[in-house]
């Protein structure tokens, strides 16, 4: 049976790959950026906001919410949807150490 190679790396680059990867996808950006410019936690139906069917949305608020990008608490028949803050702030700064990272001077000198 194939194995994941991801127990190779330690516990903080998989959990920033599990970050990274929920934002793989054009949609899960664009609800990002609806929850970000609502700057409310929103109860209802995210599907009438975004040119995809309900099903296709709840698949990517289920990858977002497994990613700890987004909260949904259920609110007798709805669910309320709002961006997690401490973990979008977690984001910004893994996003920042990477870029310092890569963006030192002398990384391009390949020759």
């Amino acid at each position: 049976m194939a194995s994941s190679k991801t127990e190779l790396f330690d516990s903080r680059l998989n959990s920033t790959a599990v970050l990274f990867k929920a934002l793989a996808h054009p949609a899960r950006l664009a609800i990002l950026h609806y929850l970000a410019e609502t700057k409310v936690c929103i109860t209802g139906d995210i599907s009438d906001e975004l040119p995809l069917s309900r099903t296709t949305v709840n698949q990517h608020l289920k990858e977002l919410k497994n990613a700890g990008l987004i909260q949904g608490h259920v609110d007798g028949a709805r669910v309320n949807y709002c961006l997690d803050p401490e973990k979008v702030r977690e984001l910004g700064n893994l996003f920042q150490e990477l870029f310092d990272l890569i963006n030192l001077p002398g990384n391009y000198n390949c020759k």
